[in-house]
């Protein structure tokens, strides 16, 4: 059954819920849903209050280490941190508390060439039940999804089909899957993605990107055969938004065990 899953995005040290396409290395202000009063500590400790586990930290760019630490002691074991992480940073990351690391850039070379290699050298470290790979893509022109790297601005080699699941599922746990094109936008969700995603048996998938609405976690259970989980950010009512209440999240998953 597809479940919801709670998130902490970080930014300039701050809780914030950025539309993910507006991502510069320029120095650019990202377009800006929302900035929290609260710390990253305060959303760990309502997600460990409620019992959600699967939720996931995500680092956007440096200075974020500071609040992130906060938020995996808040929620010991219950939180999964992104953002910056490679094999030399890993293992502490774990020991301080976070049921998982994600994955993406690091994976890859500064052209965006896929290193296998890096993948197996991380997993060993970490072991395969403590990585999860994050895919987040954008779609090709021609049909079809590519992962994109350096917070979603540079095309890697890798195309998000069943065939690179099943290649990198021994590697890790889960897979974190972003659609970039619609992050942040709640304009809706990458239906087409969902539905794919939900057509392969393998390792669990949660997705984000676009849900606007209690009908959108319907429709991605539907859609994906109640394979993949979702998180919701910039509409949700703890964000500022107005489109999902974080209590029907809470009764969704009780719902749906």
């Amino acid at each position: 059954m597809s479940r919801f899953r709670p998130c902490i995005d970080l930014h300039d040290g701050r809780v914030k819920q950025i539309v993910g396409g507006s991502l510069k290395d320029d120095g650019s202000t990202p377009a800006t849903n929302f900035v929290s009063d609260h710390p990253a500590e305060f959303y760990a400790e309502l997600y460990r209050n409620d019992h959600l586990t699967g939720g996931h930290v995500i680092m956007l760019g440096k200075g974020n280490e500071t609040p992130a630490r906060a938020a995996l002691a808040a929620w010991p074991g219950g939180l999964q941190l992104g953002g910056g992480i490679n094999a030399e940073n890993a293992h502490a990351w774990l020991a301080a508390g976070a049921s998982h690391v994600i994955v993406t850039s690091w994976l890859f070379d500064a052209n965006g060439s896929f290193l296998p290699e890096r993948l197996a050298t991380l997993s060993r470290i970490t072991g395969a039940d403590s990585l999860v790979i994050d895919l987040s893509c954008r779609r090709e022109p021609d049909g079809g999804w590519r992962v994109f790297m350096n917070r979603w601005q540079t095309p890697t080699s890798l195309a998000v089909t069943h065939e690179s699941l099943s290649r990198l599922a021994p590697f890790c746990a889960e897979f974190l899957i972003h659609a970039a094109d619609v992050e942040g936008k709640c304009a809706g969700m990458d239906e087409e993605l969902l539905a794919f995603l939900g057509t392969w048996h393998g390792r669990p998938i949660t997705y984000a990107g676009g849900a606007r609405s209690m009908d959108d976690l319907q429709r991605a259970h539907d859609l994906s055969h109640g394979r993949i989980d979702v998180t919701i950010g910039s509409a949700l009512d703890i964000f500022g938004g107005s489109g999902v209440r974080y209590a029907d999240c809470l009764a969704w998953n009780r719902q749906h065990p």
